[in-house]
């Protein structure tokens, strides 16, 4: 469980593959989780690269120079973006892609600002996933069908709908109690015969691993309890049946 509070999915699009070849971001979406709840306060901007679009890029995302003729430059958001990034962490999938682009970015600026860890935590979803499933396909569209999470409407990739999508995924992957509880929104206040906002897991999800505790780690807490009946002349709560 991260120790962070405020979490931010972030996704980005770009331009192309490589900031080193002269390629920019052109959006940024980013959904906030407090406690592992979304907000709704979402961070979504689409940007004027002053460059043309790879084709390769534009059958990816849909986005094209046109559409971002009126749209503000990098500099213009930066600090609206930095304020709203500050103090959390920041869950990404293939991270060094965005954070490289990001960092890209704020060089480009030459404003005095650091690197993006500076101000926040960076969270690699893909880097959790090829240690949680070692050998096989991890990719966003490949964790959304192992999790039961719905992506049907993601026919283009967007930086705001990948974020919302890897927000559930990641939920998904670190226990999924972002979705246990329901907030009491269709129900109003809880009371008698009431429902109790509580959802189902999705079916087919994979079930929760155990893990036991071996024998030295048992041995070890039954010392604990020792030393705890000890200072307590036989208080030790977990004892008493």
């Amino acid at each position: 469980m991260s120790e962070f509070e405020r979490q931010i999915v972030l996704d980005t699009e770009t331009t192309g593959l490589e900031p080193e070849q002269g390629h920019r971001i052109i959006e940024i979406g980013c959904v906030e989780m407090i406690n592992r709840r979304p907000t709704g306060n979402n961070f979504h901007q689409y940007l004027q690269p002053d460059r043309e679009i790879d084709v390769g890029a534009i059958e990816v995302h849909g986005i094209t120079n046109e559409m971002l003729a009126d749209k503000p430059r990098f500099g213009d958001i930066v600090a609206a973006f930095i304020d709203y990034v500050r103090d959390a962490e920041l869950i990404i999938h293939n991270a060094p892609f965005d954070v490289g682009f990001l960092n890209h970015e704020l060089r480009l600026l030459d404003a005095g600002y650091e690197a993006l860890d500076h101000y926040c935590a960076i969270t690699d979803t893909l880097t959790m996933a090829r240690k949680m499933h070692p050998g096989q396909r991890n990719s966003l569209d490949a964790l959304c069908k192992r999790y039961d999470v719905d992506n049907a409407h993601r026919e283009l990739h967007g930086a705001l709908l990948d974020s919302e999508i890897l927000a559930d995924v990641y939920l998904a992957m670190t226990g999924g109690q972002g979705v246990l509880f329901a907030e009491e929104e269709e129900s109003g206040e809880s009371g008698e015969g009431e429902t109790t906002g509580i959802r189902r897991l999705p079916a087919g999800r994979p079930p929760l691993r155990v893990v036991r505790a071996s024998a030295e780690e048992l041995a070890l807490h039954q010392q604990r309890l020792d030393a705890i009946d000890k200072q307590t002349g036989g208080g030790c709560v977990w004892r008493k049946e």
